[in-house]
Order: C-alpha cells, then sequence, then structure tokens
C-alpha cells in the first residue's frame, strides 16, 4: 500500500496571481482574486509525489460563518481533468517531482469575500485534511460571464482600478473639480470593506443568506449605501449641515477616501464626524471599486429634493423676494451620487448598464436610509416602478419649479422664472483624462423633443407637459468675466422688454451667501428701483456692487452667492423672477518638483500658494495625501503669518523625512505623472475675518504634472482638532 500523501507546503503564487487579476496592490501579503476567472496554486508534496492513480485530491472552498452548498457559500470539488465553466474547478496544469502546480477555477456568480481553501487527500482508505490558506474573491469587470462586465478596457481601468479622481462642485455656470484619492488599493482599505459588510444589519440578522446574497453586485450597492452612512447602523459617516463641526472634521476637509474609513476602523467602527454628499458618494466609490464594480461619482447641478413626491418644487416669496423657508422646499446647487455598472437581470430587458445610488441619508427606502441601486435608462423613460427608489432620483432631475408671491392680501399670485431648470450639466470624470464629461443625455432627452414629453407621459409628470407662458419681459442675472476671493464685482439684471408699451417696474436685487445644499445665509448687496422705466423694444442693464467686506464673515466653505432679482408691474400685478448662484474663485495651488524625476529615484516636491487678500492669513497649514506615495495623511504647519499678497511655500514629503518615491515613470522621463496622485492644500485665518481662502487650482499651470491637483483645508488648525464653525443648513 503506498503511503499517505503528505503536503509540505502551499504556494498562493501571490506575483503571478496578483498580475493576472489585476489585484496586484492587493496581493502584497495575501491571495486575492476576482471570480470567473482561474488562479494558479503549487503544492509542494514532501516524502513522495502526487500519484493520479493512486491519490485523490478533493478541494473544499468556504465563506461566511456558517457554510452551506445550498447558499452557494461552500463548494466541494475534486481535481479534475479540464476547466469547467460556471463551477468550481481544480485542475493540475503541470508536476515535477513532489511539486504540483494547478489551476483553481470560480464561478462567475460566486459570492464575494474572505474564503478559506482546504484540501483533502487520500489513498486508499486512508486520508488527511490540510488548510491551504486563505483568499479574497472579488467582483471582476474583465469577465464577461460576471454581472459587472465591462467590455472597454479604458472604463476598467478608470472604475475599478484608478485611484484618484474629481469630484464636480461650483454651480452650473462655474463647475469646478475637485480632487479626491479614493485610494482603493491603500493598506487595510480591503479589510475595511469586508468588515463593513460584516457590520451590515443584513449580516447582524443572517449571516448565512447575507453571505449568500454577495454573489449580486445589485445586494452589494444596495448594503454599502446603506452601510457609507450610520443613520441605521454602524456605518461609516455622520452627516452635518448645521454650521457646527467643532466635535468633528468639517466636510470641506476631507481630501480623499483612505483617512476616513481608516477613523471608522480604527475607533472601533464607530461614526466619522463629518459628512456631506460629495464625501458619501466618494467613500462609496472607493468601497465599491475595490470590491470590484465599476463606480464613479456623479454631480447634478441644480438638484430638486422632492419631499412630497409631487415632483414640484415650490418657492414662496414675499414682496420683498424673500423667500418663506418654512413654506419651500429645496433645489441644491449640486448633490453628489455614485453610478455603477451592473447588469439588472431582476428587472425587465434593457436596464442594464449604469445604476445610480444615493449614500447621502435623505430618504428612507424600505425601511433603511438608503438610495438605489436605480437604472439610469429608467429614469431617462420616466419608468417610475423600476426598483429601486426611481421616483426620487427622477425628481433630483426632473422636478418642476414654481414660484409664488405672497400678496399684501395674503393671497398667491404665480411668478415667471426662466433661470430655474433642474437637473442641469451631470458630470463625472472623464475615461482616462483629467477633464469632465456631461452625461445629462443618460439621465434626460433633450429638452422639448417627442422622447421628453413620452417619458414625462410615463412618469405621470403633469406639470412639464402644460405650456410655458412667455412673457413679453425677460431678465436674467449676468456676471463679470473673473469673480475671485477677495474681490469687489458686479453683477448685472438684464432686463428686455419686447412689447410695444412703456412699462414702470420696480426691481429688487439681492444679493446672499449660499450653500452649496441651496441654505442662504446673510445678505451682502441689495439694490430696490421704486420707479424702473422701460422703453418699448428696450434693454436695460442694473448693476449691483457686491463688496469683499459684506461677503467675507459670511461665505460659507462653498464659496457661493446666490444673485436674485425680482421684477414687478404692478400695473399688470405680473412678477418676474431671475437668479444666478456665482461661485468665487480660489487661488491656485501650485505644485512643482524639485529636481528631474526618474525611475527608482526619490524626489521632494514644493507646494505654493499667494494670498489673494488685503488681510494676512494665520496658522496655515498644507495637507497631503496620495494612493502609494504616502502611508497616511501628511499635514504641513506654516509658522509664520502669510502677508497680503505673499507667496507661501512648503516641501511635500513623508513625515519621516524621505522624499516621495516616484517608482511608476520609465527611466528619463519627465514629470508627468510623478504626482499624478498627490493632493495637497493650504488654509488659513485672517486676523478677524474668515475669507474662504483657498482650494484647488481654476486651469492648469506648466508647473503643475497634469495629473497633479490640489486643494485646500481653509482651517488654520490641523485635523482632528479643527475648531471652526462654517455655515451649511439641512440637506
Amino acid at each position: 500500500m503506498a503511503e499517505d500523501l503528505v503536503l509540505e507546503k502551499c504556494d498562493l503564487e501571490l506575483e503571478v496571481n496578483g498580475r493576472d487579476h489585476h489585484t496586484a496592490d492587493l496581493c502584497r501579503d495575501r491571495l486575492v482574486v476576482r471570480r470567473g476567472q482561474p488562479f494558479w496554486l503549487t503544492l509542494h508534496f514532501e516524502g513522495r509525489s502526487y500519484e493520479a492513480s493512486v491519490d485523490s485530491l478533493t478541494f473544499s472552498a468556504v465563506t461566511g460563518p456558517a457554510p452551506s452548498e445550498e447558499a452557494g457559500t461552500k463548494a466541494r470539488f475534486p481535481l479534475a481533468s479540464a476547466v469547467e465553466e460556471g463551477a468550481w474547478t481544480a485542475v493540475a496544469m503541470d508536476q515535477q517531482d513532489g511539486v504540483l502546480s494547478l489551476q483553481l477555477g470560480t464561478p462567475a456568480n460566486a459570492p464575494i469575500g474572505l474564503y478559506r481553501l482546504s484540501l483533502e487527500a487520500s489513498t486508499g482508505y486512508q486520508g488527511s485534511s490540510f488548510v491551504l490558506g486563505h483568499f479574497t474573491l472579488l467582483f471582476n469587470t474583465w469577465c464577461p460571464a460576471d454581472a459587472v462586465y465591462l467590455d472597454s478596457e479604458e472604463e476598467r481601468q478608470e472604475y475599478v482600478l484608478t485611484q484618484q479622481g474629481f469630484i464636480y462642485q461650483g454651480s452650473v455656470k462655474w463647475i469646478k473639480s475637485i480632487p479626491w484619492n479614493f485610494g482603493q488599493f491603500e493598506d487595510g482599505i480591503l479589510d475595511i470593506c469586508l468588515t463593513l459588510l460584516d457590520m451590515n444589519p443584513k449580516f447582524l440578522k443572517d449571516a448565512c443568506r447575507d453571505c449568500s446574497r454577495r454573489s449580486s453586485p445589485v445586494y452589494m450597492a444596495r448594503v454599502v449605501s446603506a452601510m457609507v452612512n450610520c443613520n441605521d447602523d454602524q456605518g461609516v459617516l455622520l452627516g452635518r449641515w448645521d454650521n457646527n463641526y467643532k466635535d468633528g472634521v468639517s466636510p470641506m476637509f476631507w481630501i480623499g477616501s483612505v483617512d476616513i474609513l481608516r477613523r471608522w476602523k480604527t475607533s472601533g467602527c464607530q461614526r466619522v464626524k463629518y459628512g456631506q454628499c460629495w464625501v458619501f458618494a466618494a467613500v462609496a466609490c472607493t468601497v465599491l471599486r475595490c470590491l470590484g464594480i465599476p463606480t464613479r461619482v456623479v454631480t447634478n447641478f441644480n438638484s430638486a429634493h422632492d419631499q412630497n413626491s409631487n415632483l414640484l418644487i415650490e418657492y414662496v416669496y414675499d414682496k420683498f423676494g424673500e423667500i418663506q423657508r418654512d413654506k419651500s422646499e429645496m433645489i441644491w446647487n449640486y448633490h453628489c451620487w455614485a453610478e455603477s455598472w451592473m447588469s439588472r437581470p431582476d428587472l425587465q430587458q434593457g436596464y442594464d448598464g449604469w445604476q445610480a445610488l444615493d449614500p447621502t441619508p435623505q430618504e428612507k427606502s424600505e425601511g433603511t436610509y438608503c438610495c438605489g441601486p436605480v437604472p439610469v435608462r429608467a429614469i431617462k423613460e420616466g419608468d417610475l416602478s423600476t426598483k429601486y427608489d426611481a421616483p426620487f432620483v427622477f425628481a433630483e432631475v426632473n422636478a418642476d419649479v414654481v414660484n409664488w408671491i405672497v400678496q399684501e392680501d395674503g393671497s398667491m399670485c404665480k411668478s415667471t422664472n426662466n433661470s430655474q431648470t433642474v437637473g442641469m450639466k451631470i458630470s463625472t470624470k472623464s475615461v482616462g483624462r483629467d477633464e469632465r464629461e456631461d452625461i445629462t443625455h443618460t439621465y434626460k432627452y433633450p429638452e422639448g423633443s417627442p422622447e421628453e414629453r413620452e417619458a414625462f407621459k410615463r412618469a405621470n409628470h403633469l406639470n412639464k407637459l402644460t405650456d410655458k407662458v412667455e412673457t413679453g419681459v425677460a431678465m436674467r442675472i449676468r456676471v463679470a468675466q473673473s469673480m475671485s476671493m477677495g474681490s469687489d464685482f458686479d453683477v448685472f439684471a438684464y432686463i428686455t422688454n419686447n412689447t410695444a408699451e412703456s412699462l414702470t417696474c420696480r426691481l429688487l436685487l439681492l444679493a446672499r451667501t449660499v450653500s452649496y445644499n441651496g441654505v442662504l445665509g446673510p445678505e451682502c448687496g441689495t439694490k430696490d428701483l421704486l420707479n424702473l422705466s422701460l422703453e418699448p423694444f428696450s434693454e436695460k442693464s442694473i448693476p449691483l456692487r457686491i463688496l469683499y467686506e459684506k461677503y467675507c464673515e459670511c461665505l460659507t466653505e462653498s464659496n457661493l452667492i446666490k444673485v436674485r432679482g425680482l421684477l414687478m408691474e404692478p400695473a399688470a400685478n405680473n412678477y418676474l423672477l431671475a437668479e444666478r448662484d456665482i461661485y468665487l474663485e480660489n487661488p491656485e495651488i501650485k505644485i512643482r518638483i524639485l529636481g528631474e524625476p526618474k525611475q527608482n529615484r526619490k524626489l521632494v516636491a514644493e507646494a505654493s500658494l499667494r494670498n489673494p487678500l488685503t488681510m494676512p492669513l494665520l496658522g496655515c497649514t498644507f495637507t497631503m495625501e496620495g494612493a502609494g506615495l504616502t502611508e497616511e495623511q501628511k499635514i504641513m504647519d506654516v509658522p509664520d503669518p502669510v502677508e497680503a499678497g505673499e507667496e507661501v511655500k512648503s516641501p511635500l514629503e513623508p513625515a519621516n523625512g524621505d522624499s516621495l518615491p516616484i517608482d511608476q515613470i520609465p527611466d528619463n522621463t519627465q514629470a508627468p505623472g510623478a504626482l499624478g496622485r498627490t493632493r495637497a492644500g493650504a488654509g488659513g485665518v485672517p486676523g478677524k475675518a474668515r475669507p474662504g481662502v483657498p482650494s484647488h487650482p481654476s486651469s492648469p499651470d506648466p508647473t503643475i504634472p497634469p495629473t497633479t491637483t490640489a486643494r485646500h483645508l481653509r482651517c488654520g488648525r490641523a485635523l482632528p482638532a479643527c475648531q471652526c464653525s462654517h455655515s451649511y443648513g439641512p440637506i
């Protein structure tokens, strides 16, 4: 009788599997592979070699606390002669003496997560079992049989592998790109993502069923949408919009997801303070990309929050143009959510592809604060019966706006306002380029098209189907070419009278600071013209001067000012509204590489910023983080005040004094990409004011490598000890 087969060791072939499965950054000390694709394994036997005629090898792969074959969380499979598609298989590829090389295949619909791999070796009636090791199984966008398959390699690189990107903020007329370090392959992030899955209430209630359902990207997207906020569970982020961040971190201060996720894990899965929409969306993007689901962050400008599901946003104003907050709903300057790519076998044909999901806690979905995933195509078609949460997302991009003016006798008169259109310039980062891509067409048909009318009919959006009343008088708000932080500037009410009559009107112009979610702050400019004459077929431009001294104290970190004009024609009892949100440009942060970057040579970079204000900045800091460049966020204090007009510089290098590593560019190549994953910023507090100093560059600079990005921390203190308060308001 042959002696027992004894396993000496198992080599998980981390290097080759990491390369083949696009998981090299995760395979430094563990095996991470993608489902539906074979991976390599090498068994080393001692004493004697494996003999196919004598020995029987059976493998076992299990995941979750209560694995079962019925749930799909346990698989037993013998050594076979060929890989079988759609099944767990093991095939011998080569044998030399006591070394047996194997390929293991996994189904393209296997649950993702941490697996234990075991081997049972039997010779005759005797047998032994061995634990070969553990591996993590992820979704596989490279596998045509996987529900997250993308057929474009460029898109796979962008939406799964890229660790940095841009999030779009500002206003519909002035869109700004905010750099973000997603960092999904940074040390510890995969473990944190798996912990997040195990902390979700569905796992805690029924772990076996939850682990089984992890085969579905639809289910995973819904779990992540709920777990990124902490409203129902031990989720990651606590949202706050009430101007009080003293016991946490202001949402504007985050520059990446890695620091947030690590804080959540190291605190024992206690909520991290604080987040707002773009932070929630970016963290969800990091988690989903880490798990292998193609994901991107999307910004919708002029985004409606329809609380009563009637597809209407109604504003009520008094006769002075002041909004009656208790009677009005909200339109945010912008709102961010995530989109993930997947098939939808649970829905009718045609709804595969991009799915919108929103982790910002706004309304409950099936009793939980989450939203989606819902097919973007269903939103475009007005199919509001589609899972999940189609009516809410449809309203965000399609709600109609109605403005009411309260008369002196208490009655309300409808006002014309052609400047408020919901769902504009829906934006995401372009594939492979640091540019904005407008994806509005994926959510909406062209305005006025027959297809748009059909979608509105399908959604029963009756208000959108009524013809708009055209008036003979029009008004819009125009702005100067450049409006930068710290400057005085003019805005203009541009009025045209297209009638044959002379009109006498009253014009109210009002400028107020505003948060990105539409919550108004104090007044910073006003003009009231009681008797404005409009000649027949004439045009007039009425200026309003906005002074830095008026807005510096009350500007929020959104850098936004809302200018509203109310034109009243008392004789006809007509009211005309126009408004515009103005984004104030921050000074740019320049990043310059010191020395010539070469492969395997360390180097130092330098960040600089010029103070645009007429007062000094105190207590400034530069903050840097970058996937693959630093182990953690680096904060460099600026010890001296930065005087008005003065340029401040700071070297960017790790805290241990080593220079930044450059190991991803060919030898003798110039700077592009060298600091492509660096995030840097500066912030300060002037003597008595908080001017809203400075964020990202507004235009490319020749001293910055094309993929380098920058943004600020406005507060003068190192995180997390910030004591600043800035105005936001409800979501």
